[in-house]
């Protein structure tokens, strides 16, 4: 059954206060966390493949269409910030291409071939994941690419929200988030998206601490990119030096994380 598309529990939104908008969105958004709570062993499979390929020297792909396909992207984009890996280890790929980040281009996701041919353009190899993205389950840009994938013995997995979807069928590791119907039928930019987007931080957030680029619960390899990551950093390296801001601020920004500016300290005593 698809799931994703049945009626709103809802009857005549127009005809609600804001507050009654606002507390029936809400109420709706809670049931998500419980969805994700039942496939936590799904997640844990697929963290562990994905880490496993990357600590082999693989890279993780995203591929999905309209907003799964920008959540892929979002997720992707923020690794080389936040965990300091290298552009390219994780990549996010969308049906239609970058176009389709900011404007929604007509009939991509239903291009059966495309998706694989996205995938080829980074030269994928059976070293790499890809885990396909879609609400539905059943986006023909996306079931295509990871049956493309499966050929190539390269290992795939998905986060969908219905169960028993073609995409489903495709993926060696199926993550299948049942958050039921949306408060406006079919929006699957709701309640969906929402799933998709904490799933998705589970995933690149266990992988990268698994790669070892979280130190006690610090981003010590973040890229020093702004002011405030700068700060944040500087005070990292004093808690963890007992320096003061002004020499801990000067060795961080000669080593340029803070992973490197402890190792330095250490390495000197």
């Amino acid at each position: 059954m698809n799931t994703t598309e049945s009626t709103s529990l809802y009857n005549h939104l127009e005809k609600m206060s804001t507050t009654e908008l606002l507390t029936n969105i809400n109420k709706e958004d809670a049931k998500v966390h419980m969805a994700i709570e039942k496939v936590i062993p799904q997640i844990e499979k697929l963290v562990d493949a994905i880490a496993d390929k990357m600590l082999s020297g693989g890279r993780l792909f995203y591929i999905g269409a309209g907003t799964s396909g920008r959540l892929g992207i979002v997720d992707a984009s923020e690794c080389p910030p936040t965990y300091g890996v290298p552009q390219g280890l994780v990549i996010g790929i969308i049906a239609g291409g970058d176009g389709a980040i900011r404007k929604a281009i007509e009939f991509a996701e239903d291009d059966k071939e495309q998706g694989f041919k996205d995938l080829q353009e980074h030269n994928i190899t059976d070293k790499d994941v890809v885990l396909g993205i879609a609400a539905s389950g059943r986006t023909p840009y996306v079931i295509g690419a990871l049956q493309k994938c499966r050929e190539q013995n390269i290992v795939t997995g998905c986060i969908v929200c219905n169960a028993g979807s073609a995409v489903a069928e495709q993926a060696d590791h199926a993550v299948e988030v049942i958050t039921g119907a949306e408060f406006v039928t079919g929006s699957t930019r709701m309640k969906a998206g929402t799933a998709q987007k904490l799933v998705l931080n589970m995933i690149s957030t266990a992988v990268m601490i698994k790669l070892g680029r979280v130190e006690d619960n610090k981003m010590v390899n973040m890229q020093l990119s702004n002011d405030k990551l700068i700060d944040r950093g500087t005070k990292m390296v004093m808690e963890a030096t007992g320096l003061d801001y002004a020499a801990s601020n000067h060795l961080l920004l000669e080593e340029g994380s803070v992973k490197k500016a402890v190792e330095r300290v250490v390495r000197e005593k």
